[in-house]
């Protein structure tokens, strides 16, 4: 019985050596020489001007949540579509009770007004 998941634990292990050793190796054989210029910042070339831990609009998760709407509608109804001859009524009603999920939804985001650009 256990000799079903030895492919299972060696699997598992090869899985976690692939993500420790090399970070293990550049632990050990990397130089670490850290001064001021490798520690400044290099990507936009000037010092942050804000706290990291600003505050977002709210309108930023509305979209986020308008985009998370969509992508599940398009995940969902094209692969429903291809089989809908096969599954029948019970697949319309599942398929309509989604989709009337997906637009109360979409009408939270609309009263919300996360569709208005200023």
């Amino acid at each position: 019985m256990l000799e079903n998941y030895l492919p299972i634990v060696v699997f598992i292990l090869l899985g976690i050596a692939f993500g420790v050793v090399p970070m293990l190796i550049g632990y050990v054989l990397g130089p670490s020489k850290p001064d001021e210029e490798k520690n400044s910042q290099f990507e936009c070339g000037f010092p942050p001007f804000d706290d990291s831990r600003m505050y977002f609009n709210v309108r930023y998760y509305l979209v986020a949540i308008l985009f998370i709407l969509f992508d599940l509608e398009v995940a969902f109804v094209f692969p429903w579509a291809v089989v809908q001859s096969q599954l029948g009524w019970f697949g319309f009603i599942g398929m309509s009770m989604f989709l009337s999920l997906l637009v109360v939804g979409f009408i939270f985001e609309w009263k919300k007004g996360a569709l208005e650009w200023e």
